[in-house]
């Protein structure tokens, strides 16, 4: 048996927030947050995405966030993927950050919108050539019988990629998550954590302390 109990949690030291000081716009902060993960962390942008599939039931994978702005968090996949699937079925969404090397965690959750063809198109036209081709294979979770199978598909996505450098998928969807609620949690030894939320109410924001 793993000894679980036993891993540590955070690192000694943790970094402090106030949350009588934090910005009146969840943006600000979380773009603050994530700008201070960036400078210990690996990949501070990948995000937990949670949806529910058709039977009610939740779905939740790992992928990189890219950008956030006034219409909220942007994350981007294939329309006919299964979380494309279901964000098509049921347009609510949830993303959880979790930063353990500066004890920090945000989640927030709320309606997804889909961006025009144009901005999705340019967002996949941004992706690194071998992203672009693993999005050309397609067949994303089906069952995959034989690798060679993949092989092959690779080989045709590459070579379809290099002839249509311009070109991207019609199903690439660049998705904006608008939050209603915004959670930020600072971990403390004393298990005291800090949790700020924000809460849209009446078109503004509320800040809210939360009990650990």
């Amino acid at each position: 048996m793993v000894a679980l109990r036993g891993w540590p949690s955070f690192p000694e030291e943790l970094p402090a927030f106030t949350p009588e000081t934090a910005s009146p716009d969840p943006r600000e902060l979380f773009l603050e947050w994530l700008t201070e993960a960036g400078e210990h962390v690996l990949a501070p942008h990948a995000v937990t995405l949670s949806t529910v599939d058709a039977d009610g039931a939740p779905d939740a994978r790992v992928v990189i966030l890219k950008d956030v702005g006034p219409g909220g968090w942007a994350v981007a996949t294939s329309s006919e993927s299964p979380k494309g699937l279901q964000l098509r079925k049921d347009p609510r969404a949830a993303l959880t950050f979790f930063w353990p090397g500066r004890g920090r965690q945000v989640r927030l959750r709320g309606p997804v919108s889909a961006a025009t063809p144009e901005v999705s198109a340019e967002d996949f036209l941004a992706r690194p050539p071998a992203s672009r081709v693993e999005a050309f294979i397609g067949h994303q979770s089906q069952v995959l019988r034989d690798p060679a199978e993949l092989d092959t598909a690779a080989a045709e996505a590459a070579r379809w990629v290099a002839d249509n450098p311009g070109v991207a998928p019609e199903t690439w969807t660049r998705y904006l998550v608008d939050p209603d609620e915004v959670e930020f949690w600072q971990a403390s030894h004393d298990r005291r954590h800090v949790r700020l939320r924000y809460r849209k109410a009446d078109g503004a924001w509320v800040r809210e302390r939360l009990w650990p």
